[in-house]
């Protein structure tokens, strides 16, 4: 049997990764065994915060509507009980667009949710 040696497959992982750590500082970007353990992180963080990213939009989107529900005497809560009560099917990024770029539509929205309520 013949034998078979790896050195250009090796090569190629190595200036694959070496390629991906461009941008990185000092020793994460020049040596190659420190620049895969941040490229591993990295990649894990990169996985993980893309869920976190849409858990950090939903809380300020929650933020925006309840700061401008507050400003006409109602709480976020009530806000969407009353919107759910009244059967408006909004979700929290369009309301919270509404909220601050068309306060009138929003208002007609928060007079919806309080007569639904009884406030």
């Amino acid at each position: 049997m013949a034998r078979i040696k790896r050195g250009v497959g090796g090569i190629k992982h190595r200036r694959r990764v070496m390629k991906l750590v461009k941008g990185f500082r000092a020793a994460r970007r020049r040596n190659y065994r420190v620049a895969n353990e941040a490229l591993l992180k990295s990649l894990a963080y990169a996985f993980r915060d893309r869920r976190v990213r849409k858990r950090d939009f939903r809380s300020l989107w929650i933020s925006r509507i309840n700061a401008a529900a507050r400003r006409e005497g109602l709480s976020y809560s009530l806000l969407m009980h009353g919107l759910k009560k009244s059967g408006v099917t909004l979700n929290r990024k369009a309301l919270a667009d509404l909220a601050v770029t068309d306060a009138k539509a929003f208002g007609s929205l928060l007079s919806l949710a309080k007569q639904a309520v009884g406030k």
